[in-house]
């Protein structure tokens, strides 16, 4: 499988310029995204997720190694054009990316300054709309919009340069549950239904429960690596870190301190809910006859 993104023995130093010191972030850190993946990246404040994604469109340059996207080297400046037209960035607060007064020309302003010819402009403008599902408000102010329909914007405005991977960092940061919910199922269905790859950078364990492959970083490191299931199941693991798991997991690790023999890779609530339904049956049988033994 091909690879979007590869990093090979990465360092990166953020320089202090109050008292000359510097914060080593990464130091020899090894990554592949696969193209058509979703990837979600973990880790609390300052773990290095922000700036390793800013690393994966050339925003910033590592000190030591390499960062391959599709093939390009990030520290050839001849490729920084060409990267960012395959890999778009999407940050936490919406009102950062739109620049213009109406939703579809904020939309056509990327593709606008790569050139592209109007007529194509128009056509990626409008297919971009109906992919985030914002196309009936193609004329609306955005300042008008709720977060997560600007969210949905900024997304749209980034499809529009037809993009191969979308990098989103902290996308629902500041979003209430429906517009984190709106720009959730808008990844989802881009990644599901349009191939495109996606690496989530988020805090939030529940948003990862849908990802293929979740990675969680710790002081610079990668701390684990797996599907959701490999990962969260691991509690103590990443509570040593000072990271949660999802509620459902923490609910299923509750019971099983009480005795209850449930699985914790039970990660959707339908699933959790089940699995304690199968575990509680189980058990009635055998108090059923625990009360028979005792009443002989």
């Amino acid at each position: 499988m091909e690879n979007a993104i590869r990093a090979e023995h990465l360092t990166y130093t953020y320089p202090d310029q109050a008292d000359s010191r510097s914060t080593r972030v990464f130091e020899d850190l090894d990554l592949t995204v696969a193209q058509g993946s979703f990837v979600c990246i973990l880790g609390h404040n300052g773990c290095g997720k922000s700036t390793l994604a800013k690393h994966f469109n050339a925003i910033l340059l590592p000190d030591g190694g390499k960062v391959w996207v599709y093939g390009l080297d990030t520290a050839g400046e001849e490729n920084l054009i060409p990267i960012r037209r395959q890999v778009g960035m999407v940050f936490q607060n919406p009102d950062n990316q739109i620049v213009a007064s109406v939703v579809e020309e904020d939309v056509a302003f990327a593709p606008e300054n790569l050139g592209v010819d109007p007529p194509e402009i128009r056509r990626r403008v409008d297919e971009a709309l109906r992919r985030v599902g914002m196309y009936d408000l193609r004329e609306r102010a955005p300042h008008l919009l709720s977060g997560g329909q600007k969210q949905r914007v900024a997304i749209a405005g980034i499809l529009a340069m037809e993009p191969r991977c979308i990098v989103l960092d902290e996308p629902t940061a500041m979003l209430d549950p429906r517009g984190r919910r709106e720009v959730l199922e808008t990844v989802r269905r881009l990644n599901r239904e349009q191939g495109v790859t996606v690496v989530l950078i988020t805090h939030h364990m529940r948003e990862a429960i849908d990802a293929d492959r979740v990675i969680v970083m710790d002081n610079g490191a990668i701390l684990t690596d797996g599907t959701p299931a490999q990962v969260f199941t691991q509690v103590e693991l990443l509570q040593s870190a000072g990271l949660t798991v999802p509620e459902t997991t923490q609910l299923l690790w509750a019971l099983r301190g009480r005795g209850l023999d449930v699985p914790l890779d039970a990660l959707r609530v339908e699933e959790c809910a089940r699995a304690i339904c199968r575990a509680v049956a189980a058990e009635r049988p055998q108090e059923e006859s625990r009360e028979v033994d005792a009443n002989h």
